[in-house]
C-alpha cells in the first residue's frame, strides 16, 4: 500500500498529487486510497429494516409457492397452485421500493400440480418452473418468458418418468445449466438429480443420476458460486432423519456427489439453503425436532466435493414451519422467512449474517399477522429486496406476496483510508488532482461554516459531527474550502 508520507513533497509546499481513480470522482468529495496505489469516492448509504404492506396475487387458496427474480426484465416470477382447479399458475411482480404489484395470472399446465419450483436461467434469460404433474406423478418442466407484467409459455417436458415429491432446482452459472433435485418415488424415494438445458422456449433434459441412495425429503439447494458446485440440504430417512448434506459437481448434462455429511444429528423439517456470496459459505436452515422444534441455522463451508458445518445456531425459539431463505446481495444477510407457531403460525422474517463458520440475527419481523403456509421467497437484485410469497390463512388462503428491506449500512470508508479531497472531477482510470494533508482543498465545496471542524460522513458527505468510524477531514477557512492541515 502507498505510504503517505512518500506523497508528500519536502517542505510545506505538498497539497496536491496527481491519482488514477477507480470509478468516478467528483470535485469536492472525499475519496480513499485503495490498495493498488488507486482512488475511490467516498460512498455508503444504509436503510433499516421493514416490510412493505401485503398484496394479493391469487384470489383463492394456493400452494407450493416457488418464486425467482428474472434479471433480464428486473420481475419476480411466483409459480404456484391454484386450488380453484389445481392448476399450474404463474404471475409477474413487480417491486418497487417496499410494494409489490402484480400481473394477471397465467396457466401454465392445466393438470394438478405440486412440488412446484421455479428457477431462473441466466444464460438463456429464461423462467424454468419444474413441478410433479398430478395425472401421472412425473417430474415436469417448462420454459417461461417475462414480457411487461405478464408471462407465456413453451411446452411441457419430462424430466423423470417416476412418481416424484421434494423437487428443487438451482441454477448453476458455471455450467449454464439448472440442477433439478428431487425423491424418486418409484425407486425407493432416493434422492435423484437431473440437469436442465434450456434453448429458446424450450428445455432438455439429461439422464437421472442418484445423488443418494437413501430415503429421501424436504429437499433443499443452492449454488456455490466459488466452488462452482451445487449443495442439497435434506432429510435422510435412513439415518433417522438426520439433516444431511451433498455436494454435486455438473459435467455436460450430468452430474457427480460427494460422500453425504450430516449438519443435524436430529429428526429435521422444512430445510431451505442460500448461498452467501460474501462470506463465500452457504447457510442451511430448518427445524430441528432435537430441540423442541425450534428454528435453527447452520454455515456451511465448500471444499472440493465435501462439506464441513460450524455450530447450530437457534433462530427462533418457539416452533417453526414452511421454512425459506433467500440471500440479499446488498445488505450482505440471508433473509429467513418461516411461519412462527409460537406465535400463532404468523408470518416472520428474520436476518442473519454470517461471520467466519457462525451465524447471528437480529430481530425477527412479522410480515403476516394471518396464519401463513406454504412460503417462498427470492432476491430482487434490482431493487436490492427480498421478495416472500405465502397462502394467507387470514385472508381466505388467498396467494400474496410481501417485500422484506434488510437493514444495512454499507461504507467503503475507514478510519484509515481517508486521504483527500478531490480537486476536479475525474472520470473512471482517468487521473486527477487529490488534495491531500498539508494542502487546502477550495474546489466543489459550499456551505460550509467558517471555523467548525468538518468530518467525513459514511456517504462521502461532509458534517460538523463525527460518524463511526470517526475520520477527521479539516477545519474549514470559508465557506468553500478546508484547510486539509488541521488535526483534533
Amino acid at each position: 500500500m502507498t505510504n503517505l508520507t512518500d506523497l508528500l513533497p519536502a517542505g510545506a509546499g505538498g497539497k496536491q498529487v496527481s491519482f488514477t481513480a477507480s470509478g468516478a470522482v467528483s470535485s469536492g468529495k472525499p475519496v480513499i486510497l485503495n490498495t493498488a496505489g488507486t482512488v475511490t469516492q467516498v460512498a455508503g448509504d444504509s436503510a433499516s429494516q421493514s416490510v412493505g404492506s401485503p398484496a394479493v396475487y391469487e384470489t383463492a387458496t394456493t400452494q407450493y409457492s416457488s418464486c425467482a427474480y428474472d434479471a433480464n426484465t428486473g420481475k419476480i416470477v411466483i409459480a404456484y397452485r391454484d386450488d380453484t382447479n389445481s392448476n399450474g399458475t404463474a404471475v409477474v411482480g413487480t417491486v418497487s421500493g417496499t410494494s409489490i404489484s402484480f400481473g394477471t395470472p397465467v396457466t401454465f399446465t392445466s393438470n394438478t400440480v405440486s412440488a412446484v419450483s421455479a428457477v431462473y436461467d441466466t444464460n438463456a434469460q429464461k423462467i424454468l418452473i419444474v413441478y410433479k404433474d398430478g395425472p401421472t406423478g412425473h417430474g415436469k418442466g417448462i420454459v417461461g418468458t417475462v414480457s411487461g407484467t405478464s408471462i407465456s409459455f413453451g411446452s411441457i417436458a419430462t424430466f423423470a418418468s417416476d412418481t416424484t415429491s421434494s423437487i428443487a432446482a438451482a441454477y448453476d452459472e458455471n455450467a449454464q445449466k439448472t440442477v433439478i433435485v428431487f425423491e424418486d418415488e418409484g425407486n425407493l424415494d432416493y434422492l435423484t438429480a437431473v440437469v436442465a438445458t434450456v434453448s429458446g422456449t424450450s428445455v432438455s433434459f439429461g439422464s437421472e443420476v442418484v445423488a443418494h441412495s437413501a430415503s429421501v425429503s424436504f429437499i433443499s439447494i443452492a449454488y456455490d458460486s466459488t466452488a462452482q458446485k451445487v449443495v442439497v440440504a435434506y432429510r435422510n430417512h435412513d439415518n433417522s432423519y438426520y439433516g444431511t448434506a451433498k455436494v454435486g459437481t455438473v459435467s455436460g448434462t450430468s452430474t457427480s456427489w460427494g460422500s453425504p455429511v450430516v449438519f443435524e444429528s436430529a429428526f429435521i423439517e422444512y430445510s431451505a439453503i442460500a448461498y452467501d456470496s460474501n462470506a463465500n459459505k452457504s447457510v442451511i436452515a430448518c427445524r430441528d425436532e432435537g430441540n423442541s422444534s425450534y428454528g435453527t441455522a447452520i454455515v456451511g463451508t465448500v471444499s472440493g466435493t465435501s462439506i464441513s458445518f460450524g455450530t447450530a445456531v437457534v433462530f427462533e425459539t418457539a416452533m417453526t414451519n414452511w421454512i425459506t431463505m433467500s440471500y440479499d446481495v446488498n445488505a450482505k444477510k440471508v433473509a429467513i422467512g418461516y411461519s412462527d407457531v409460537g406465535n400463532s403460525s404468523q408470518g416472520t422474517v428474520i436476518a442473519g449474517q454470517v461471520s467466519g463458520t457462525s451465524i447471528t440475527f437480529g430481530t425477527a419481523e412479522v410480515f403476516e399477522t394471518g396464519s401463513t403456509t406454504e412460503i417462498g421467497s427470492t432476491y430482487d437484485s434490482g431493487q436490492q429486496k427480498v421478495v416472500l410469497a405465502y397462502r394467507d390463512g387470514g385472508n381466505s388462503s388467498y396467494g400474496t406476496g410481501v417485500v422484506f428491506q434488510a437493514s444495512y449500512d454499507n461504507t467503503n470508508l475507514t478510519a484509515t483510508n481517508f486521504i483527500g479531497i478531490a480537486d476536479e472531477s475525474i472520470s473512471d482510470t482517468a487521473s486527477g488532482n487529490i488534495t491531500i494533508k498539508g494542502g487546502i482543498a477550495s474546489n466543489g465545496l459550499s456551505s460550509l461554516t467558517p471555523g467548525s471542524v468538518y468530518y467525513v460522513q459514511r456517504d462521502g458527505t461532509f458534517s460538523t459531527t463525527a460518524a463511526d468510524p470517526s475520520v477527521t477531514a479539516g477545519k474549514a477557512l470559508s465557506a468553500t474550502s478546508i484547510n486539509l492541515d488541521y488535526s483534533s
